[in-house]
């Protein structure tokens, strides 16, 4: 299974259509979109960019494809917009013996999560990264629209194997889970 990792979206479009060539050209089974997917938020300052129909449209398109969470910036409305489901809190991805725990980070993070032995990807602190604590695997892959540092990240799961990747393709880390 291929899948390709969004997340903190923000309803900016500019790095999506990169995304759509990523996602041909790997020929993508999943997208799997980690939350806050159309509002900026108070706290951000606007973007260039900025177009809630446009990224409302490309997710859309890929509606039998994408498995969502929902994120602390995302509201009632997003529900019944979209043309998929979006999953509140925690999500499961199983991938052969592989389980992947997914949510957008304001809850469950490595801070927070009461298990052993499990990944955990979430987005919401806009870093990019994958790192080992309390023998679990906690991985986010930034955000395409507003990084903290750096450029736009996503990630790539494939051959279980993620691998985070900025804007020009390169590789900011990677880890093979099997």
């Amino acid at each position: 299974m291929k899948c390709i990792f969004l997340s903190d979206i923000h309803g900016i479009k500019t790095y999506l259509p990169l995304i759509q060539q990523r996602i041909e050209e790997k020929h993508i089974d999943k997208i799997i979109v980690l939350g806050d997917l159309f509002y900026i938020g108070p706290r951000n300052k606007m973007k260039e960019g900025y177009d809630i129909q446009y990224v409302l449209n490309f997710l859309n398109q890929y509606d039998d494809k994408i498995i969502c969470i929902q994120g602390n910036c995302d509201s009632e409305i997003d529900h019944v917009v979209c043309q998929f489901p979006i999953i509140k809190d925690l999500g499961l991805l199983i991938d052969g013996k592989n389980e992947i725990y997914l949510t957008h980070g304001h809850i469950y993070n490595e801070d927070n999560w009461p298990y052993q032995n499990r990944i955990l990807v979430y987005g919401h602190y806009h870093t990019p990264f994958i790192k080992e604590k309390n023998n679990n695997l906690f991985i986010n892959p930034g955000s395409i629209s507003l990084p903290k540092e750096g450029k736009p990240t996503y990630m790539i799961y494939d051959d279980a194997t993620f691998t985070i990747y900025d804007i020009d393709n390169q590789v900011i880390d990677s880890k093979k889970i099997a």
